[in-house]
């Protein structure tokens, strides 16, 4: 499909359009998940429930999906590797939220406030074992490498962005590597197995990467500007906390470097000190240097990147939906 032809911003599906079209799908890895989380240890089933029933968008099983819908797929496959990806992503949370001392996610308290953090540790690894469960029963060696590099990826993000927590010299550069592991790649891998599941040619496998990969940097970018533009209660968590954890995402990086001296010296200081207490002060500095717009600028341009990848794809509704969230990627409040 040309340029010419690729749907417009204003008739592209909304969010619950998209989640209507893949609401079949949705509710049989929704099950599928459900079933296979149950454990005869109770501490498990407790915590896996407490995160999963915490809801969310569900957005990297829902790009599988509409990924391998929209080359065709018409198998059941696609539901397990659904719930493969939601399981890895559950548990990077569970140890997102005990290194980051996190007490808030999704509006509800964190599983490590309510069992503390080993049970929180143990049990992600209980989900990232059970997924690699999962992925064999598929005896694809292809989908098994995928996510074996992409979850190896996630752990060096991880220890990448532990690397730069209270360092006030982390770049633009830097916060990219770091997003690209944490993030990206997971959304990456999603829309590359939907394409694996569709028998896909390398150059629409590649394609559908590229456009996972893009659209994860946009909404990474994106979030991190709502954690200093929006509210908890529509954030989910709460707001500041990226500061508090000593973490220079890209608005606090952009303002470092537009800054007068005496400014980034004060903001170089709070963030080696993880001081939540000066959120205001962070705030106005990042808006005196318009580094909401140019963070936000950088998403979009993600988001271009994302929907150049996409050209030349069947045009179909799962296709649209694919186009549709990029636009919401940017458009979003929480």
């Amino acid at each position: 499909m040309s340029a010419s032809l690729a749907p417009t911003p204003s008739n592209l599906p909304t969010l619950l359009e998209i989640q209507a079209l893949a609401g079949p799908d949705m509710q049989a890895v929704d099950a599928l998940i459900r079933a296979r989380l149950a454990s005869d240890v109770v501490l498990i089933n407790q915590v896996a429930e407490h995160i999963i029933a915490a809801g969310g968008k569900r957005l990297r099983p829902m790009l599988l999906l509409l990924a391998a819908r929209s080359l065709g797929y018409e198998g059941n496959q696609q539901h397990q590797l659904a719930a493969v990806v939601e399981f890895i992503h559950t548990a990077t949370l569970l140890h997102d939220d005990v290194v980051d001392e996190s007490d808030l996610r999704r509006g509800r308290s964190t599983a490590n406030a309510v069992w503390g953090n080993a049970a929180s540790v143990l049990v992600g690894d209980f989900l990232y074992s059970r997924s690699f469960q999962l992925m064999v029963e598929l005896e694809r060696m292809a989908v098994m490498q995928i996510l074996a590099d992409t979850t190896n990826a996630i752990a060096e993000g991880e220890v990448l962005q532990l690397l730069h927590v209270h360092n006030p010299d982390t770049d633009e550069a830097a916060y990219l590597r770091v997003i690209e592991r944490k993030t990206a790649v997971l959304f990456a891998a999603a829309t590359r197995l939907g394409a694996v599941l569709a028998d896909a040619d390398p150059a629409t496998e590649a394609a559908m990467q590229e456009y996972g990969l893009q659209l994860g940097f946009a909404f990474q970018i994106a979030d991190d500007v709502l954690d200093y533009v929006s509210d908890a209660d529509t954030l989910g968590k709460n707001l500041g906390d990226d500061l508090a954890e000593g973490k220079a995402t890209l608005p606090l990086i952009h303002a470092l470097q537009h800054s007068d001296a005496a400014t980034r010296e004060r903001l170089q200081t709070i963030i080696a000190n993880g001081d939540a207490d000066a959120f205001p002060d962070v705030l106005a500095a990042i808006q005196a240097a318009g580094s909401i717009d140019y963070a936000m600028q950088r998403a979009r341009d993600h988001v271009a990147a994302a929907l150049l990848a996409l050209e030349g794809m069947p045009d179909n509704p799962y296709s649209r939906a694919l186009r549709g969230l990029a636009r919401y990627a940017v458009e979003r409040r929480h």
